[in-house]
């Protein structure tokens, strides 16, 4: 912005005081990060930044921010209406910034959304000596090669049962500490159910346990646990909240299908990848690059891709797509926010822009088919004949749209050369042309991407002095005004001149030479003929440069078919046609009937050549860089990718077992949903900025171990339900209340509350009403009559999440989601009260058939406790049941009967013992 004298309005401004400085979440940094810093250093502190500060405002750091302009406070944190600055940059009032060109509409809705939620600068960082992150991260733990650790000498050698007990035991000790003793065997059999299966022991397992007096009784109970199938569906939902599982596009434009057809799919091979307990190094490879292994006669694992796939689609925004796919691959499985290099160098972690735009090559390469491959094995297409045929049919005729369309295209393109040439020149001189390429002359009827890429072709042809086009831009910057002379002046030269030392193509200036030109449109013409003809000496070594002007992957001439939706933007009429065409497949995709589908991507033809996007901004592209991992997590060697897209190079570098990142972060997950929160409290984020382990020896013993065990998740199930940790009871005591509030060093086990998942699969449970169907579409949960299907098959809706879901804090599915927030707000006790289906669950389980006979009260009150809660009920609570479900039954105003079971069915329900595991 510039020229600031009014934008504080008024002297009378609320000054931003040091108490009014918000609290920071580390979430906030990476969208600071991400959407409020690029914008002020674009467009702001060019005027208001260290080398000028108009107004005497400097919009570069959190202090200068604090004092505001000459005239006082510019931001009123949390009300962005009251902001000086959001009201300017809005062009709300007298003072409009920046001066020139309003903001574009993304830019001020991220400030003014920065403001509304407090406004937080991340904290500057500082390290020691001014170290760089890159050498910071030399001496990083998180960067430190994993290395099976010592185990620590303990006193009480009785304790630990396992080499994770310790490391645990050895923390307790040096604190002054003592483990809490262990669980009654009732605790346990509910806590690691609940862990494991996402759902409650039945009353018949929780005596089979407590009667079974061997050494091997949990043992027993936690491999029957893990060998049932309801352990993929309670640990893929953890996954999905990493991978940012949707059923729906998010924002898409208004003919886009808003649904992901195949989504399911995705859902449904993860939960069985936990299952079949696939080792997490090959779960990896096959959620990046699926497509690049032999898979034999199992095409199932192709359904892995979603990973990639099923993330916002940001009304297509191609770049935006890259990025949620760059953040997903680097949060999810490294924990490390590259995503925030997009505009800048990594302001924390050793993650340059350059290394970022390497992945984003990778992505690029990568397209989506627009009939997502089938997920049938041998034998299994009779069943889907007449599915198929219709199939076919309709892919037929979008290809013979596509390919129709292409030709036209690139007939036009080729006939109208000359022009193109012209427009992206003079596009060029004027203002930055990829900027403005939708602001071109409607007249010309040109086509704005064409036109871009002629702009590319262009500058890229400037800085590498390129034969072909040398001698265009040497006459392009001539006057109108004598330019027949100065260019036969400049082309006699060039004829004279040794190759060797100006190599311009020979056949452009011999056709220069032939017919002089006295402008520079005649000189386009004389490009357009000879591309013309070089299309007809295909034979030709001599006419070779100009063909590849013609047939390169870059050349403007092309509209490939993966791309030919951007070329079709321009045309409402033949973009609404071709979205009929793609809907018409979509819609068979996701009848009733249909196949199955992998939302799956495959390699481009010919791989992208990445550039380095100046400030992040697509249109002002730098130097190129090559498709390669990152630098920090690389050996010595590193090596660009060669193979396609890069895809599966990136991936076996992610699942190298030398990668110090990949084991830390999958056994960190797993310790946070067993105990509540992980060894790393930020699970997403290992970087400089995260935070360290409380137990580091404990992690890379893990880490190794699990490694060791072939990357199985269940073997580090059992490693870790087996321990005595896991095994503490979970009460408080004062001493570990007084030394370690927080429980970081596991003195007792953490009570936890029921999950959404969770808490809805127990209701329809205890009602006996839950379906175990496995797999499948999604279906709605919310809708009545209400679905009994475990929730994990639920139908996400990222636009539109249902209360419910938002009310349990159910994981965003906007981005990747480290970990879930806990909240206690009353929607949820009035939930319990209100809700349609609770109701309908009360009723059901106060008509269970299984329970004692209503008039034998006593006993059908035990047994809904033993249901519910699995113990045995107390006294006064079977005399309290007793009597309130022998009064009479009250009526409402309408005459009609209430059910006293059904009213103490749902007050069972409320009591925190039904959500709480301990």
């Amino acid at each position: 912005m510039s020229r600031t004298s009014t934008l504080a309005m008024s002297a009378t401004a609320l000054c931003w005081s040091m108490a009014a400085w918000p609290a920071f979440a580390q979430s906030e940094a990476e969208d600071f990060e991400k959407h409020v810093r690029p914008v002020l250093v674009e467009h702001c502190t060019a005027c208001h930044g260290p080398k000028k500060q108009e107004a005497g405002l400097r919009l570069d750091s959190a202090d200068s921010l604090r004092r505001g302009s000459d005239s006082g406070a510019v931001v009123t944190p949390g009300k962005p209406d009251d902001s000086p600055l959001i009201v300017a940059i809005r062009y709300a009032g007298d003072t409009k910034m920046p001066p020139k060109r309003k903001l574009p509409d993304g830019a001020i809705a991220a400030l003014t959304d920065w403001v509304r939620r407090g406004a937080a600068w991340p904290v500057e960082t500082t390290t020691p000596h001014s170290l760089t992150p890159r050498e910071v991260a030399k001496t990083h733990w998180a960067f430190q090669p994993v290395r099976l650790p010592t185990l620590p000498e303990v006193q009480d050698a009785a304790w630990p049962t396992s080499p994770l007990d310790a490391f645990i035991l050895s923390k307790l000790e040096q604190s002054g500490l003592t483990p809490s003793p262990r669980a009654d065997r009732r605790t346990l059999i509910r806590r690691v159910t609940f862990d494991l299966h996402g759902l409650p022991p039945t009353p018949a397992e929780v005596a089979d346990f407590e009667a079974d007096a061997s050494p091997e009784a949990f043992a027993k109970v936690v491999n029957r646990l893990l060998d049932s199938p309801q352990h993929g569906e309670r640990w893929g939902r953890h996954w999905l909240d990493v991978a940012r599982y949707a059923d729906t596009k998010g924002y898409v434009r208004l003919k886009d299908n808003p649904n992901y057809p195949t989504a399911w799919t995705y859902r449904d091979y993860v939960i069985r990848a936990f299952n079949e307990d696939l080792p997490y190094d090959q779960f990896v490879v096959q959620q990046l690059a699926a497509d690049r292994l032999d898979l034999g006669d199992d095409p199932r694992p192709l359904a892995a891709l979603g990973f990639l796939t099923l993330g916002q689609r940001f009304i297509n925004s191609q770049h935006d797509i890259i990025d949620d796919r760059i953040d997903v691959v680097t949060r999810g499985l490294l924990g490390l926010t590259a995503s925030c290099a997009r505009c800048h160098d990594h302001k924390f972690d050793p993650v340059p822009q350059r290394d970022y735009y390497s992945l984003h090559g990778v992505f690029a390469s990568s397209l989506e088919p627009r009939v997502p491959p089938l997920l049938l094995r041998p034998g299994e297409e009779p069943r889907y004949k007449p599915y198929l045929k219709e199939l076919r049919d309709r892919a037929e005729k979008l290809n013979a749209f596509l390919i129709d369309q292409q030709r036209q295209l690139e007939d036009s393109f080729r006939a109208r050369a000359a022009e193109y040439l012209l427009t992206a020149q003079r596009e060029a001189v004027q203002a930055n042309y990829l900027a403005t390429m939708f602001l071109v002359d409607a007249s010309q009827d040109l086509n704005p991407v064409a036109i871009q890429r002629w702009g590319r072709l262009l500058e890229r042809t400037r800085k590498t002095h390129d034969p072909v086009f040398a001698p265009w831009h040497a006459l392009a910057h001539l006057p109108e005004d004598g330019f027949a002379t100065q260019a036969a002046s400049l082309i006699k030269s060039w004829r004279e001149m040794p190759v060797a030392a100006e190599p311009f193509n020979a056949l452009i200036v011999d056709a220069l030479t032939l017919r002089p030109p006295r402008s520079l449109p005649e000189v386009a013409a004389e490009y357009s003929c000879l591309l013309t003809d070089a299309d007809a000496k295909r034979n030709d070594p001599a006419w070779e440069e100009l063909r590849q002007v013609l047939e390169g992957p870059d050349s403007p001439l092309r509209a490939p078919l993966d791309d030919l939706e951007e070329f079709l933007f321009v045309d409402a009429t033949l973009q609404n046609k071709l979205h009929d065409q793609q809907r018409l497949v979509d819609d068979w995709i996701a009848s009733a009937g249909a196949a199955p589908h992998a939302p799956a991507v495959q390699d481009a033809a010919v791989p992208v050549t990445p550039r380095v996007f100046l400030r992040g901004n697509s249109s002002n592209p730098g130097e190129a860089v090559p498709r390669q991992f990152l630098e920090v997590l690389s050996q010595a060697d590193r090596q660009p990718f060669r193979s396609g897209s890069g895809r599966l190079e990136l991936a076996r570098a992610i699942a190298d077992p030398r990668n110090p990142l990949t084991a830390r972060v999958l056994v960190n997950r797993v310790w946070m949903h067993h105990f509540g929160s992980g060894l790393v409290r930020t699970p997403s984020d290992f970087g400089l900025r995260g935070e360290p382990p409380t137990h580091p020896e404990l992690l890379d013993d893990l880490a190794c171990r699990f490694v060791a065990d072939g990357w199985s998740i269940k073997s580090l199930h059992r490693q870790i339900v087996l321990s005595s940790t896991y095994q503490q009871r979970s009460e408080d005591r004062p001493d570990g209340v007084q030394r370690d509030p927080e429980n970081r060093l596991l003195w007792r086990m953490n009570r936890r509350r029921l999950d959404w998942e969770a808490l809805r699969d127990t209701l329809l449970m205890t009602a006996g009403s839950l379906d175990p169907t496995p797999g499948g579409p999604s279906v709605s949960l919310t809708t009545q009559p209400f679905s009994t299907r475990r929730t994990v098959y639920g139908f996400v809706d990222r636009q539109n999440l249902p209360g419910e879901f938002r009310t349990f804090d159910f994981a965003p599915p906007d981005a990747s989601s480290p970990q879930r927030h806990q909240t206690t707000v009353p929607q949820q006790a009035l939930y319990f009260l209100n809700s349609p289906f609770l109701k309908e669950q009360a009723r059901r389980l106060a008509r269970r058939s299984d329970l004692p006979a209503r008039d034998a009260a006593a006993a059908r009150i035990a047994a809904l406790h033993q249901l519910l809660y699995g113990r045995e009920a107390e006294p006064d609570e079977i005399a309290a049941g007793v009597r309130y479900v022998s009064v009479s039954p009250p009526s409402d105003n309408s005459g009609n009967w209430f059910d006293p079971w059904e009213e103490y069915a749902q007050v069972l329900l409320l009591a925190n013992e039904f959500s709480f595991v301990d």
